[in-house]
């Protein structure tokens, strides 16, 4: 059995674009620590991992500030210098294609094994805690490698041992050209014990033939539709089957999005002081107001107020009407604010079409909120 750490999207030097220019440099910092604190799990002697694997993407860009490149190299001699193997695969964003592609500049003095051939191929076998580990793998180079249809021809040698295969790329037909589409009815035929993808955020297996496809995710994420796993992810490789083990990561930043329902909230002050009660000055936070508002929301003054409490927060009015009471009131009024409540109520009484009384109902109460705010 070979224990292998299965890493992949890393994304180091990815800088969130949504942040103002202080934090989203604390962001970036804490979050490139994360190939230190992958390495830190390979040496940990309880782990016992024999083989490291980067499916991809280990840089946000092919050609990375040369202090991170310097950085990552340190990291990797750590596994090379304590005899674990390791191996690099270039991904869509890391791309090799380019004459300034990190890996095009450091090939020859990269730490491990650096995957450099644009076809799938036998790319060396190994020798990981007493198995014989034959290794396949591919660096996607545009205009080189095939990717109209999908690849389809996978090699694999015909002799003893774990054949695990690495591979930056899309199962199925892709989302275009640099996505990488690789058939999983040909790698189900190829006969590898296990598949180590990368590309996919989100982590997912699947059975190929004999073999195990796994996506780990991306540990650490990059949004809100991006929140990360906060996880590592090991493989025990065996020919009778793969085990996969989660290991929480409690350094990777948490990315949260909760819903607040602010209907049975009396006030705003009260919607803020929910909004407060979520605080986690480590985390990184977007609250959706939904409901039905109790008054009208100034969703920008409660992250405003609340935001001190979080390493980032985003606040979001969501909310699908506003209280019918306070629609009563300010419709009684002869004033312009009035008699819009009042014809687009009637408007809504007489639409039979329930989508179209929704669209009504939305209109209503994004007019309400422009003219009490000017």
């Amino acid at each position: 059995m070979v224990r292998i750490l299965h890493l992949a999207d890393l994304h180091l030097g990815w800088r969130p674009a949504f942040m103002a220019r202080e934090q989203a440099e604390e962001r970036r910092r804490r979050r490139d620590g994360l190939l230190a604190r992958a390495v830190d799990l390979a040496l940990d002697p309880g782990r016992r991992i024999g083989l490291v694997v980067i499916a991809g993407d280990l840089f946000e860009t092919h050609c990375p500030e040369e202090p991170l490149v310097a950085a990552a190299v340190a990291q990797l001699r750590r596994l090379e210098q304590a005899g674990i193997p390791v191996v690099t695969v270039p991904g869509n964003h890391d791309e090799i294609t380019y004459p300034n592609s990190v890996y095009q500049r450091r090939r020859d003095g990269w730490p491990g094994l650096l995957v450099t051939n644009p076809h799938p191929a036998h790319v060396a076998t190994i020798e990981a805690q007493g198995e014989t580990v034959h290794l396949y793998s591919l660096a996607y180079t545009g205009g080189v490698t095939q990717t109209r249809p999908a690849i389809r021809q996978f090699p694999r040698l015909d002799q003893p041992g774990l054949h695990v295969a690495i591979f930056h790329g899309t199962l199925g037909e892709g989302l275009g050209d640099r996505s990488l589409p690789l058939d999983p009815d040909a790698l189900g035929r190829a006969g590898y014990d296990y598949i180590a993808l990368g590309h996919i955020h989100k982590p997912s297996e699947v059975r190929l033939g004999r073999g195990l496809a796994v996506y780990p995710g991306t540990v650490e994420g990059k949004g809100f539709d991006d929140p990360g796993t906060r996880q590592f992810t090991i493989a025990s490789v065996e020919p009778g089957g793969v085990t996969l083990e989660r290991v929480p990561d409690p350094a990777a930043q948490k990315v949260a999005v909760h819903d607040l329902d602010v209907s049975p909230l009396p006030g705003a002050a009260r919607v803020e002081a929910a909004v407060a009660a979520l605080a986690d000055p480590e985390a990184i936070v977007r609250v959706r107001l939904t409901g039905t508002a109790p008054e009208l929301l100034d969703a920008e003054a409660i992250e405003a107020a609340c935001a001190h409490r979080f390493f980032h927060l985003e606040v979001v009015d969501e909310t699908d009407a506003l209280s019918p009471a306070l629609l009563d009131r300010w419709a009684a009024e002869r004033t312009i604010l009035g008699e819009f409540i009042r014809r687009m109520r009637r408007r809504m009484e007489e639409e039979q079409d329930e989508d179209e009384r929704a669209v009504l109902e939305e209109a209503l109460r994004r007019g309400v909120q422009a003219m009490r705010r000017r």
